[in-house]
């Protein structure tokens, strides 16, 4: 039959393996180092793993194609269920195998402690308050379980070097997400659709710098927002180069 399914472009696919983590049909399987459809009648059509590809790699097109074949996928997905290897990753790269950190929030609003420093000197050093890994946008999966009742905070990559105390004020008690807009040649917006529209999201704060190329970061989360079909509260700080949260 003639339908739309997802192509997969070999040449742009870089094997990071979300899409195949994305797609819940098990349509999707790495072969090669390289993203590959396994099987038409597991695709939906619906382009799950179009948002999370980092490199544009997924599209859709119309062409002869098996009908997606649900009965099949379901039997799939819970022959799959019970075989999972929680701890190994499809496309064998850690930096994008999705992690939750247990915090003590009383730990974390403790003062700083003077630590060692290699020189020899007294540094002070404040407990972390990431919860959840990867950080970066184009890596998290769109579905990754941290999402699901989070308080989500997108920010701007150099915030965290501009302000001090970046963990304390923004980054405790929330799904930290980074990117910068100059630099990933992405639009962030679409992902970000996904993230919103998928979870039960409880709020968002985007935090940027003043630098006009930061707007970018702070529309697409807006984009985003409005695309969504949710109503989610929301708030915008903006930081300074100096390193000061400004009105």
């Amino acid at each position: 039959m003639l339908r739309q399914i997802i192509k997969i472009d070999e040449d742009k696919c870089d094997g990071c393996g979300l899409c195949v983590s994305a797609c819940h049909e098990g349509a999707i399987g790495l072969e090669g180092g390289k993203a590959k459809l396994l099987r038409d009648d597991y695709c939906d059509g619906l382009g799950n793993c179009l948002p999370v590809c980092p490199t544009g790699a997924i599209s859709f097109e119309t062409r002869e194609a098996e009908a997606f074949d649900e009965k099949a996928v379901e039997a799939n997905m819970a022959m799959n269920a019970e075989n999972i290897q929680p701890e190994t990753l499809a496309c064998g790269c850690p930096g994008t195998h999705s992690k939750t950190f247990e915090r003590d929030s009383e730990k974390a609003a403790e003062p700083e402690a003077a630590v060692q420093s290699a020189g020899g000197g007294a540094v002070y050093a404040a407990p972390t308050c990431l919860n959840q890994w990867p950080v970066q946008i184009k890596l998290v999966p769109v579905n990754a379980p941290y999402f699901e009742g989070a308080n989500l905070l997108i920010a701007a990559d150099c915030c965290a070097y501009a302000y001090g105390n970046f963990h304390r004020a923004y980054m405790k008690n929330k799904v930290t997400i980074i990117g910068c807009p100059k630099l990933d040649d992405v639009d962030y917006s679409v992902k970000l659709t996904e993230i919103l529209k998928l979870n039960n999201i409880k709020a968002v704060t985007v935090v940027r710098m003043e630098v006009p190329c930061c707007g970018g970061i702070e529309n697409a989360a807006i984009t985003a927002l409005r695309d969504c079909g949710k109503m989610i509260p929301w708030q915008v700080v903006t930081i300074s180069t100096d390193g000061k949260v400004l009105e």
